[in-house]
């Protein structure tokens, strides 16, 4: 017979391309996570992914979720897990709510469901409200970077810092094709401007009005999406007048609908969540 010690199930999962690996905590207790994070999330020697996120109780909300880089890393919060974990809860049995409160290292955050023959292709998430400044992630007298030069590998780069309870510099390109982001990506990141280091988003506006966006996500690399990443993408869209307050946000992989509400000036993020497959792995 199994038991706890030999293995646990896990649930791979994938969000507009941004994929992890997916634990439910509550019946699988995991006390390695940084360590697992790393093992397996290596594409040809283990399930391969973006990282571990861990599904759990919470005090103070309906599920918690924990984040973890495929550097081990722990990340404060992602838009495209959190829309996964909304589809797990509800698929798996956890929840028959449609409406789910999820805490995370960077506050609640609120899931609508939407359920379509009791199966959740989409799942809105209400990201809270951008923050522009944060002496803690940005070494500037305010804490804030808007539309400020930054100088890499020889090349000037004109960027805006947002939080979206982890930072992202977004940084607005002609072209895309032009930006070789392996080598500027991870440069950015670790730039001292950012002392926490911090997500890249290099943003092309495409003639129909869309974002076009590749991200270098800290921790990580190059990913194929990053919720928080098409939040900020938005939100500097906007303050430099490149977007309206609606917009799609075009990653490698796949798109989100992101609003940045006038109302309530709170984040709305809108997008596909899917299984890939499931198994079990020795721990």
């Amino acid at each position: 017979m199994d038991t706890l010690t030999e293995y646990i199930k896990f649930t791979k999962m994938q969000g507009a391309g941004n994929d992890y690996i997916y634990v439910n905590t509550m019946e699988y207790p995991i006390g390695n996570p940084e360590e697992l994070s790393i093992l397996w999330s290596r594409s040809h020697f283990g399930i391969g992914s973006d990282g571990l996120v861990l599904i759990g109780r919470s005090d103070v909300a309906d599920f918690s979720m924990r984040i973890f880089n495929a550097d081990g890393s722990e990340a404060k919060m992602c838009g495209n897990a959190s829309r996964c974990v909304g589809k797990y809860v509800y698929e798996k049995g956890l929840t028959r709510k449609t409406e789910v409160t999820l805490e995370t290292l960077s506050g609640i955050k609120y899931l609508s469901l939407h359920v379509k023959d009791g199966k959740v292709p989409f799942v809105t998430v209400n990201m809270g409200k951008p923050i522009l400044s944060d002496k803690g992630q940005v070494d500037t007298p305010d804490g804030s970077l808007f539309d400020a030069p930054i100088e890499v590998a020889g090349k000037q780069f004109r960027g805006t810092f947002v939080s979206m309870g982890n930072p992202h510099f977004v940084i607005f390109v002609s072209s895309l094709n032009d930006v070789d982001v392996p080598t500027v990506g991870p440069l950015i990141e670790h730039h001292p401007l950012f002392p926490e280091r911090v997500n890249v988003e290099f943003v092309e506006t495409k003639e129909d009005g869309s974002l076009r966006m590749r991200v270098w996500e800290r921790g990580s690399g190059i990913t194929m999406a990053c919720g928080t990443g098409a939040c900020a993408t938005l939100t500097a869209a906007v303050l430099n007048r490149k977007s309206v307050r609606k917009n799609i946000v075009r990653m490698d992989g796949g798109d989100l609908t992101i609003e940045w509400n006038e109302k309530d000036e709170h984040i709305y993020m809108t997008g596909e969540a899917a299984i890939a497959f499931e198994g079990k792995i020795e721990i």
